[in-house]
């Protein structure tokens, strides 16, 4: 059965990246009919944040990605949170020591500092690896004999992968290819530390081997770590899961990866929730508080990166995307070979469609439900079958709940002022006298539609030779405040022939020209 993991480390906020990330692997779970399982990796505690786990938790929660197995639900593989799995690694870091494929190094910081600025002096990188470890403090050049004799008198230490000195290893990605890259180009990297706590490689490798993970879905800057955990597998004797590096999403301008400095500057989020941070106290806006559907999240994140291929039938040069799908319609189409090898430029204007397309979408009673707060902040108490009714004809004008009261505020408030260029534009001096004659036709025509609309358009402003333009703006102007708005016979009879007149009479008496 295909296992997928997605394993965030508990140091903040969830970012849209990580989200992606998350996505991608449940969306391939669900397609193949395997099992999605959450892993907080908390193995470096001097970064942990407290309230981040459970961030990750609502995030991916609110954006409809579920979990078979995780540190949330549990699961006959856990625990499923790396600190409460300590006592598991050490028994792996002593094996590839026995095996030879680790060793014990004492090299305090300081004199691995002062190996980095000798190097630098000369031009060059220090790299811990098969050319300069036999030079430093550890277990290959000591002797295993003072190694074990500095470890019982309490010295600190780590443990170090050994590279094969000069040989190439093979990294098959399914996105990429395959990878190859010379053990004399890596550094020997820690695996444990004399604390008890393994870093992040061997922990990841341990707990992807027992919790039987077949495929390993993470974002490209795990690349080069890659080699390291093939030989981490071929030193245990393991199968090694399938691998799939995901492209980058990259700044609005396409010039690096997408950070919270972008959206700071471009004024979108990049982060599912709003987030508090109990350190600095700084808040970061989220997708959900900024009125962002789940649903359009999901979707947009999806097509960056991945598309469906194309429309069947669709034979041109330049094929046609599908681009609205709901969670089962990716579920169905996702596939790792249409994931891309290039970053994906985050687009924010597109990422607003996407909402708007999914506010369309909202039937006109979830609408009105985002509405009615808004209402009441502004001391309105409306007939909720109105509501819905106003929502129903002007959902189409908003990407956003919050934009709701400015969009449809005069379905409700009778406009104090004018805006003063549509008032210059429209409101010709002579333009009461026409006005007039509206509240005239209003008292005496039938009010419904068609019988309002060929008294006021036909009968009255074309038998007139009148500008047609000029007059039904002017009336907007008296009715809205503006030039916007719906079909101007819609808008009269919602409001009420009561209303439309009070409104009429108010702007001949204020408007002067």
């Amino acid at each position: 059965m295909v296992r997928v993991r997605f394993a965030p480390s508990p140091t903040g906020p969830l970012h849209i990246g990580g989200v992606r990330t998350a996505l991608y692997n449940y969306l391939f779970a669900r397609q193949q009919g395997g099992k999605m399982i959450l892993r907080i990796e908390d193995t470096d505690q001097t970064r942990f944040v407290p309230g981040a786990e459970q961030y990750i938790i609502e995030a991916l929660d609110w954006l409809g990605i579920k979990f078979d197995e995780g540190v949330h639900i549990g699961g006959p593989f856990g625990p499923y949170r790396q600190s409460d799995r300590k006592p598991l690694y050490r028994q792996y870091a002593e094996q590839l020591l026995n095996d030879g494929w680790a060793y014990y190094a004492f090299d305090r910081p300081e004199a691995l500092e002062a190996k980095r600025k000798e190097y630098e002096a000369q031009k060059k990188t220090f790299q811990y690896d098969c050319t300069t470890r036999m030079g430093m403090e550890n277990s290959l050049s000591l002797g295993m004999d003072e190694a074990k004799r500095r470890i019982e008198a309490g010295e600190q230490y780590v443990v170090r992968f050994k590279f094969p000195e000069n040989i190439d290893i093979m990294v098959h990605d399914l996105i990429r290819g395959d990878v190859t890259m010379n053990s004399r180009l890596l550094d020997d990297k820690v695996l444990f530390k004399s604390d008890g706590m393994p870093t992040y490689h061997l922990a990841n490798i341990v707990d992807d081997h027992l919790m039987e993970i077949t495929h390993v879905i993470r974002g490209e800057e795990w690349l080069p770590s890659a080699p390291l955990h093939v030989m981490l597998y071929k030193a245990f004797g393991w199968q090694a899961p399938q691998f799939a590096h995901l492209p980058l999403l990259l700044k609005p301008e396409g010039n690096g990866k997408l950070s919270k400095r972008d959206g700071d500057r471009l004024g979108f989020p990049v982060f599912p929730l709003e987030w508090h941070d109990p350190k600095s106290g700084e808040v970061s806006s989220g997708y959900r508080e900024q009125g962002y559907r789940p649903e359009a999240v999901v979707n947009m994140l999806a097509l960056m990166g991945w598309n469906p291929g194309k429309r069947e039938g669709d034979n041109g040069a330049n094929p046609v995307y599908q681009e609205l799908m709901s969670m089962d319609e990716l579920i169905k189409l996702f596939s790792i070979e249409h994931i891309s090898k290039s970053g994906a430029k985050f687009n924010v204007e597109k990422a607003k469609w996407f909402n708007h397309e999914y506010m369309q979408m909202l039937d006109d009673s979830t609408v009105a439900d985002l509405f009615m707060p808004q209402l009441k902040e502004h001391g309105i108490e409306a007939d909720r079958e109105y509501v819905e009714k106003v929502c129903g004809m002007m959902k189409e004008r908003i990407s956003f709940p919050s934009e709701l009261w400015d969009t449809c505020s005069y379905f409700f408030v009778a406009p104090t002022e004018y805006n003063e260029k549509d008032v210059a534009k429209r409101w010709t001096p002579d333009m009461h006298i026409h006005m007039a004659k509206v509240i005239e036709i209003l008292n005496t025509v039938p009010f419904e539609h068609d019988a309002l609309h060929k008294a006021i358009l036909d009968d009255y402003i074309a038998a007139n030779s009148l500008n047609t333009g000029k007059v039904m703006n002017s009336l907007r102007i008296a009715v809205v405040g503006r030039t916007v708005g719906p079909d101007m016979i819609t808008l009269i009879l919602t409001i009420g022939k009561d209303e439309t007149i009070r409104r009429v009479e108010r702007a001949i008496q204020t408007i002067k020209q």
